[in-house]
């Protein structure tokens, strides 16, 4: 099945531009990030995607079909999940997941199985019976989650499904993601927490100012070195160059070839930048070599969080963005 494509859609809001001349693909198969700052328009676009807002201009193909000509056919494809869970207060979990259920057509007899597999899926059995007014966020996400996917759709929308769940639940909606991808079918998914987010997507949209945008090529970043304090000695012998109670960054500084007031310093680990890895794995050389007992190297931003803090610099983009 077809994934995502948009072309050239936009949205106003008065003399508000939400989302400019936005072109982009979603590929089957792939998890799809949807990044950028606040206001970008993130929110706006997956809402045209999702068939609950028209875009002013531009084309919008959903699992090959165009959700504002016939939002019911784009609905039978998708599965939407809002940042914000508009649930049924006074319904129980379960009650809240088998009302859209049937809202969606499944079988009055097929749809409570599908209810308990989900509940299974997200981790709401315990909370079954529970009103879903007492949900904590968290677990509000996990209802929203388990709704979009009552009706098995091909294609997820996903708007900050990260948010409020506790260290173990995002490892497991990161693997449900990859299991859902594997699946064939196509995810696009905003968030803030690009740290998970580098973890699950295969793809990157770039969103600023409502357009999106090509982000610069990450190059030169600050890499993270942790050295052992005290004296210690090498394999020859020879003794390390970070002496206790010395400034950690003299001796990364004299293995370098760079001043001292060249390097940051971070909760005890020293900061250099590298021009690019491959300079970040020479570097890496010459420290151990001149007895620098370096216990951790590693970036201090990862490549989307970089790429990120760079959207400022970006060019406007004519397609996709990988």
């Amino acid at each position: 099945m077809d994934g995502i494509v948009a072309e050239g859609i936009g949205r106003s809001f008065g003399r508000v531009h939400a989302v400019r001349d936005a072109t982009f693909r979603a590929e089957a198969g792939r998890v799809t990030g949807l990044v950028g700052p606040n206001g970008a328009g993130k929110t706006t676009l997956l809402l045209m995607l999702a068939s609950l807002l028209a875009p002013d201009r531009g084309s919008i193909r959903v699992g090959g079909i165009d959700p504002i000509a016939d939002p019911s056919g784009a609905r039978r494809v998708l599965g939407w999940m809002p940042d914000a869970l508009g649930a049924w207060p006074s319904l129980t979990v379960h009650e809240s997941i088998l009302t859209m259920a049937r809202l969606h057509g499944l079988a009055r007899e097929d749809a409570p199985r599908r209810v308990n597999e989900l509940l299974s899926l997200v981790g709401l059995e315990p909370l079954a019976s529970s009103p879903a007014k007492v949900l904590s966020r968290g677990q509000k996400q996990k209802l929203g989650l388990a709704r979009a996917l009552v009706h098995d759709p091909q294609v997820l929308l996903l708007d900050e499904p990260a948010s409020g769940l506790d260290p173990e639940a995002r490892v497991q909606l990161r693997v449900l993601l990859r299991r859902l991808a594997a699946e064939g079918r196509t995810v696009l998914i905003s968030s803030h927490v690009l740290s998970e987010l580098e973890e699950v997507v295969d793809d990157t949209v770039f969103l600023v100012a409502g357009a999106v945008v090509d982000a610069p090529a990450v190059q030169s970043r600050a890499w993270r070195i942790r050295i052992l304090q005290g004296p210690h000695s090498d394999a020859s012998g020879a003794e390390s160059l970070a002496a206790a109670g010395s400034d950690p960054r003299a001796g990364v500084a004299a293995a370098l070839g760079v001043a001292t007031d060249s390097l940051g310093i971070d909760r005890g680990d020293v900061l250099a930048v590298f021009g690019d890895d491959r300079d970040a794995a020479a570097g890496l050389a010459r420290l151990i070599g001149s007895g620098v007992t370096v216990s951790a190297f590693a970036p201090a931003q990862s490549e989307l969080e970089q790429a990120f803090l760079s959207l400022g610099d970006a060019p406007q983009s004519g397609g996709s963005v990988r």
